[in-house]
């Protein structure tokens, strides 16, 4: 079993930044990959960025150049950061872990907004 808690998410105007965590536990040693995703009420959940355990990251492309994925093996957490934020960035974001099976977060809101 792995567990996840996401930290991070909040209220940010337009144009801002925030840094998404997400602390892991558990049974970190069946785990290759990690991930954010986020969704909207009523829309399925969708991919933003995942990252390999060599480090290679992937983005969707409506956050190509303004996010960031990164993970500290050491510490067991990943990152988000998001800069240039917009409004249709508003979602609940989730981490996401995966191996041999698939772990989630509770969820963390985040809400771009002036």
């Amino acid at each position: 079993q792995v567990q996840l808690v996401e930290s991070g998410g909040g209220l940010v105007q337009p144009g801002g930044s925030l840094r998404l965590s997400c602390a892991a536990s558990g049974r970190m040693v069946s785990i290759i990959v990690m991930g954010w995703y986020r969704q909207v009420p009523g829309l399925q959940r969708e991919l933003v960025a995942g990252i390999s355990a060599g480090g290679r990251p992937n983005y969707a492309d409506s956050v190509k150049g303004r996010f960031t994925i990164s993970r500290d093996n050491a510490k067991n957490t990943l990152y988000l950061q998001m800069n240039s934020l917009k409004p249709e960035d508003t979602a609940v974001y989730y981490c996401n872990a995966g191996g041999a099976a698939h772990y989630w977060g509770q969820g963390t809101q985040v809400t771009v907004s002036s």
